[in-house]
């Protein structure tokens, strides 16, 4: 099926890929795909095009990769030539998913239909950088997929429609981030059949009650805090899984634990110190937290693989009575 909507489609990582490539399967032009500028990654820190724009380019789409969509920031120039040309792209919507450039209202005005944006959170909840990460680690029963129109707030636009799933007890960010993806890239298709359709998308403002912000990932949670319950650190490793993984220093080397549960089986002594390791088998590491205990099922030490605990413990031995160093104190 073709259609004659013509859309210029905004977005950076797999998440916005996802939705890329469902609109230009669905049979929508894509006539202009902006992305963020190629970004050193991996051990050799050579540049690499991003998700979006490695997609865009196996489908012969036309690809900008502006530094800035801002006049008044540090690079006008690029700002006005990308201005420029998506007024000379004959469109008549702009979608927007996980792009990571903050667009002012002058871009937000150029698009006829204006601009759509797919959020990875049920709005209100979760606005900002990472959304995903921090309903797991809340402890959110559920989230999903929210169509807004944009406005020149921060993710406070009207919403257009939603979809949600369940947060299970073994999701982790990544998982999570696949479901919402393909939730988000059927949303958006079924938004610009209507669109394309109906000429409009009825929206409704946001709630001003339930509002909650999601601040970027710094590298520097990773630093697992023994002395919280059991049931946050394990919700904290879950949200930190693929990035930056939950930290932990023993004997002066920090080890990652991507994988942990609830040690609900397990009777903690009442001198158990938080970080303590209680019982080190096949199945895991069980660790003493400020309330309960956790069981460790998938390590890395450092330059190593992360690995299932049986395997990792038949290369790096651990054993009842070793304690993890708490996170804001030196090691005795």
């Amino acid at each position: 099926m073709s259609h004659s909507l013509r859309v210029i489609f905004a977005g950076t990582p797999e998440f916005a890929a996802a939705a890329l490539a469902a609109i230009h399967e669905a049979g929508f032009p894509v006539p202009l795909v902006l992305t963020q500028p190629d970004r050193p990654a991996g051990r050799g820190m050579k540049l690499q095009a991003s998700p979006v724009k490695r997609y865009a380019q196996e489908q012969g789409l036309a690809v900008a990769q502006p530094t800035s969509l801002r006049r008044a920031g540090k690079y006008p120039e690029e700002a006005v030539a990308a201005l420029d040309l998506m007024r000379a792209t004959p469109h008549d919507v702009m979608v927007v998913a996980a792009y990571g450039l903050i667009l002012p209202q002058e871009v937000l005005d150029i698009p006829p239909h204006g601009c759509i944006n797919i959020h990875a959170s049920l709005l209100p909840r979760w606005r900002g950088a990472a959304p995903i990460h921090r309903a797991i680690e809340a402890g959110d029963a559920e989230t999903g997929i929210t169509l807004m129109q944009m406005d020149a707030g921060l993710d406070t636009g009207a919403m257009i429609s939603e979809a949600r799933t369940p947060i299970t007890a073994a999701d982790t960010t990544s998982t999570l981030h696949d479901r919402l993806a393909q939730l988000g890239a059927q949303l958006i298709v079924e938004a610009l059949v209507k669109l394309e359709r109906d000429k409009a998308l009825p929206a409704k403002p946001q709630p001003a009650e339930g509002a909650t912000y999601a601040e970027k990932i710094g590298k520097q949670e990773a630093l697992l805090d023994w002395r919280r319950s059991a049931d946050v650190l394990v919700r904290q490793i879950r949200a930190f899984d693929p990035f930056p993984g939950g930290a932990a220093t023993l004997d002066g080397a920090q080890l990652k634990l991507w994988a942990a549960e609830l040690a609900a089986d397990f009777k903690v002594s009442a001198g158990a110190a938080p970080g303590q390791i209680l019982e080190v088998t096949p199945a895991g590491v069980v660790v003493a937290c400020g309330e309960g205990a956790l069981r460790v099922t998938q390590l890395q030490k450092p330059g190593g693989k992360r690995l299932p605990a049986r395997e990792f413990l038949a290369g790096l031995p651990l054993a009842a009575g070793q304690r993890f160093q708490l996170a804001d104190t030196p090691e005795v």
